[in-house]
């Protein structure tokens, strides 16, 4: 690696590194809070806490189960994340900001898939109008079966 390519990567740490400290909005920057955050920002959609703990854990053996939950919380209350029960026993968490989407939901293995549409915001404009009702927060999710699953329980049939 030439001279220039470490002063580059130095300063694209020394960037990302105050980004975090923003983010967490002076609450301390501890190395597994940048590692969860990191991680679910890499997941790129949704993640539950134990996924997040198996990840972690595998970069960080001292990372507790607990901690992730900690985290997890703290992440929701300065609103780097959101936490999405979608119709199962545990939580998913999303990076929070991203585009409105909805979810579909596989019932058989669990699968999650964002769905954007304009039709979503179409009714929320329809709601408005019609009942001068200002929605804040929609949270829908749909179940059924994904193709694999639905092609799966036809094979067996």
């Amino acid at each position: 690696m030439t001279r220039e390519n470490i002063n580059i990567n130095i300063n694209l740490r020394m960037r990302n590194s105050r980004k975090i400290k923003k983010e967490m909005k002076g609450k301390p920057v501890t190395s597994q809070r940048k590692l969860l955050l990191r991680l679910i920002k890499k997941a790129g959609g949704h993640i539950s806490a134990k996924e997040l703990y198996r990840l972690a854990s595998g970069k960080n053996e001292s990372i507790s189960l607990a901690t992730v939950y900690r985290t997890l919380n703290l992440f929701k209350e300065l609103g780097l994340i959101e936490e999405r029960r979608l119709g199962q026993v545990y939580c998913h968490y999303e990076v929070k900001g991203s585009a409105d989407h909805q979810h579909l939901v596989c019932r058989s293995c669990g699968k999650v898939t964002e769905v954007e549409s304009p039709l979503f915001s179409k009714l929320v404009k329809e709601l408005k109008h019609e009942h001068g009702f200002n929605l804040m927060k929609i949270e829908l999710y749909m179940e059924g079966y994904c193709q694999q699953c639905d092609e799966g329980a036809n094979d067996r049939a």
